[in-house]
């Protein structure tokens, strides 16, 4: 109870720090303006590449796996915007999964953005990646969590992130993450939810042209693309299916250090974490920190009332109310009381 108590008081310490952090920001607009935004952060770029289907290689189905699979994700939730500002609730979680164990927490953060849309979605993607980072390094280090055997070979330990294997700068996870993982002998795996830059040839989804011509149940196609440090991919870009009695296929960014070992053996034992028909095929552990990182309407109800609150207090409400009016009115039109009732934010790469 004291370790729960302790670890109250330091979120609500952070969290009041970010209402003041909030008020600064936002005090700075209402005398200032906008600040022009920076540049545009580069899109990942195409990857097109003839799928030959002589490349696919088949997966062994783990009926069991005493091993430990950590996940972490992060969503993001609107509190309030207006055209020029938004203030968001970040909630970072994990799940740690082994047999049938399942451990999980999660770190809520209240992050104020100034600028229009676009220039948002990038720093919020910035914050929900940095905070993914450093809640799985902090993970890392705890023994408890994670057993750092004799035999590093044995790679019974796997971290997945959700989203591509991008490393070091804006929107990417910290290179420090990648160092701590191949240190420990950890699995690094990024598995995405969709992967729009992979083309074939042709210029037609990747993914679903392996996926016709793979002739096994379970299966990966690696290294589509091999990994490239000049432009911060860490890990090469593969294409795995996880699930017999499942159609989806998934990108799967293998790190550069796990690439020397046998990749079949190394991804197997995922198949073992992929037959929950929630989960239609993909990792359970990245299905529950995903789950868990999203927080019920009352709680964002709660966390609207304190912003308000801090607003009304330092007297910017009134100013800030009147903005966010201007740009809610098809939310209005729509019934939609609360931004975060209608706005969601997407954090893929």
């Amino acid at each position: 109870m004291k370790r729960l108590v302790q670890k109250t008081t330091s979120q609500n310490g952070k969290l009041q720090a970010d209402l003041t952090e909030m008020h600064k920001k936002l005090s700075t607009y209402i005398e200032r303006g906008r600040i022009a935004e920076s540049g545009a952060v580069n899109e990942e770029s195409i990857v097109a590449v003839k799928p030959d289907p002589l490349k696919i290689k088949p997966l062994k189905k783990v009926d069991t796996f005493n091993g430990h699979f950590l996940a972490v994700d992060c969503s993001t939730r609107t509190l309030k915007r207006a055209n020029n500002w938004g203030i968001y609730l970040m909630r970072a979680s994990y799940a740690h999964v082994q047999e049938r164990s399942v451990k999980w927490n999660y770190l809520e953060r209240i992050y104020t953005a100034v600028g229009d849309s676009h220039a948002r979605r990038n720093l919020l993607t910035n914050v929900r990646i940095e905070l993914e980072s450093q809640m799985a390094l902090s993970l890392l280090q705890n023994q408890e969590m994670f057993l750092y055997d004799e035999h590093p070979d044995a790679r019974r330990n796997y971290l997945l992130l959700d989203g591509a294997g991008y490393f070091g700068g804006d929107r990417k996870y910290c290179v420090s993450l990648y160092d701590e993982c191949e240190k420990h002998g950890v699995s690094l795996l990024a598995l995405s939810k969709n992967s729009p830059v992979l083309h074939d040839e042709k210029g037609r989804d990747f993914v679903a042209t392996t996926s016709m011509m793979a002739p096994y149940k379970l299966w990966v196609y690696p290294a589509l693309r091999k990994s490239n440090r000049d432009e911060h991919l860490y890990g090469d870009i593969s294409v795995i299916k996880l699930c017999e009695t499942s159609e989806r296929v998934f990108r799967c960014d293998i790190m550069e250090y796990l690439t020397s070992c046998d990749i079949v053996e190394m991804l197997s034992p995922l198949t073992y974490l992929s037959e929950d028909p929630r989960c239609l095929g993909y990792p359970i552990p990245l299905y529950l920190a995903h789950e868990f990182s999203g927080p019920s309407d009352s709680m964002l109800v709660y966390y609207h009332d304190q912003v308000e609150e801090e607003l009304k207090e330092t007297g910017l409400l009134n100013a800030l109310r009147r903005e966010e009016q201007s740009c809610s009115f098809a939310d209005e039109l729509h019934g939609i009381k609360h931004a975060f009732q209608w706005e969601w934010w997407d954090g893929q790469f």
